[in-house]
């Protein structure tokens, strides 16, 4: 149906639901004039005539009763369906799907979700985590996460937090014996533990940068892994040195069980961002989501 066809069937059905020309033209916004073109234009395009006219009355032709009769439950219909998208639009329901890479999941998605489904009990959040890079539009998300650097100059982004850093790392078992790297180009002389993004044939270059020097390594090693933390794994074990963002590398740190290599050649980049499409219009779900996310970064960090 094209839309002026939708048009004439809704003036249709208000001429007969109120019985005259002028009370449908107030109820739909238009002058009486135009409602009465309306229908002579509905009534030649069906060859048929669908309405009685006298100056003081309107009422429907058997044809014309027959047609609104059938209508007005299809109306009906119409209007139940455009309610539920108004609800959808108003009141935080339905579906909403995420996109988000490993580590930024347990940064940032994994903390919110009690707050978010005590505050949105009637939205299902389908989360796939995963570390490729994707058009989320084309792949029918609603809302992406993902690192400053990475961000298509179309979406609206929303900082989740601090700017990062890649740390360098390996176990003291490793380092025991061996000299550990001054430069990056160093790194070319060690077991180095290799991750390959997913959807990716290639493998990551490990970056650094120093002053004005910047460089990327193609680093060798025994292991290629496509997950960060099976590499920092393997790196505890001794098995090579491996790199890794704060803070998922930060404890194991602390705790001494890998030791920091390459300090002052990795400076901080940006962190994830939530980022989505530019639309005039977004289900509250999806604003309620963002509305959440955005409050958690405001939120200042505890105290101890």
């Amino acid at each position: 149906m094209r839309g002026s066809e939708f048009h004439e069937l809704r003036v249709f059905e208000a001429v007969c639901r109120l019985r005259s020309f002028t009370r449908a033209g107030q109820a739909l916004l238009i002058s009486a004039s135009a409602v009465s073109q309306i229908l002579r234009q509905l009534e030649e395009r069906l060859g048929i005539q669908l309405l009685h006219r006298t100056t003081r009355s309107v009422a429907p032709t058997d044809a014309g009763a027959r047609l609104y009769a059938r209508l007005l439950p299809a109306l009906s219909d119409l209007d139940a369906a455009l309610e539920s998208v108004n609800a959808d639009r108003e009141r935080p329901t339905g579906t909403m799907r995420l996109h988000v890479p490993r580590i930024a999941y347990a940064m940032h998605i994994e903390p919110a979700l009690a707050a978010f489904h005590a505050r949105c009990p009637e939205v299902v959040l389908d989360i796939t985590i995963d570390d490729a890079i994707v058009d989320i539009v084309q792949q029918g998300f609603d809302i992406g996460v993902r690192l400053g650097e990475l961000l298509e100059a179309d979406m609206v982004a929303i900082a989740l937090g601090a700017p990062l850093r890649q740390k360098t790392v390996a176990a003291p078992s490793y380092l025991g014996g061996r000299k550990a790297p001054e430069h990056p180009r160093d790194l070319l002389e060690h077991a180095c533990i290799n991750w390959r993004q997913t959807g990716s044939d290639g493998l990551y270059k490990w970056e650094y940068e120093k002053q004005d020097q910047r460089i990327a390594v193609a680093v060798r090693g025994p292991l290629v892994f496509n997950d960060r933390a099976a590499g920092l794994n393997a790196a505890v074990q001794g098995i090579g040195i491996a790199m890794s963002a704060e803070p998922r590398v930060d404890e194991l740190i602390r705790s001494q069980q890998l030791v920091e290599l390459l300090v002052d050649w990795t400076p901080a980049f940006p962190g994830f961002y939530l980022y989505y499409p530019r639309q005039r219009s977004m289900l509250a779900a999806t604003r309620a989501f963002i509305d959440l996310l955005s409050e958690t970064v405001r939120r200042p960090a505890p105290t101890r």
